[in-house]
């Protein structure tokens, strides 16, 4: 994520999360500096866990995690985001306009760092 110096700076910061534990995130995004901290609200190890923000940019930001066993032996990991952005009427036409592409695209793109890490270590 090295585009937006996305970095987890307090709470959990390295190794496993757990229920009801937090993490801050610090990045650029849109040439601005955010911070968001999010609290593990919901854990069902191995196939799913939820993140949802309890401080930051948006009104309203929630992350479902879930697990499955794909044909080939490898896991397959759906995102499902849930988000609202703050200030109103203005704030909806932004996230129409391009936020929630902006978010996709986010996404997409650390699940593809996520993948290529995993198989630099496994090499």
């Amino acid at each position: 994520m090295a585009h937006s110096h996305e970095q987890a700076i307090a709470g959990v910061t390295s190794g496993l999360i757990s229920l009801g534990e937090e993490v801050t995130w610090k990045a650029w995004h849109f040439g601005l500096p955010l911070r968001m901290t999010s609290r593990i609200t919901e854990l069902d190890a191995p196939h799913s866990f939820t993140d949802e923000q309890i401080k930051g940019p948006f009104r309203r930001f929630k992350h479902v995690h879930e697990f499955s066993d794909d044909p080939d032996g490898t896991t397959l990991m759906t995102d499902r985001v849930e988000f609202q952005a703050p200030f109103g009427l203005a704030g909806r036409i932004v996230e129409r306009l391009f936020l929630a592409r902006y978010l996709q695209k986010l996404i997409e793109t650390r699940n593809q760092y996520l993948v290529e890490d995993r198989s630099q270590r496994e090499a």
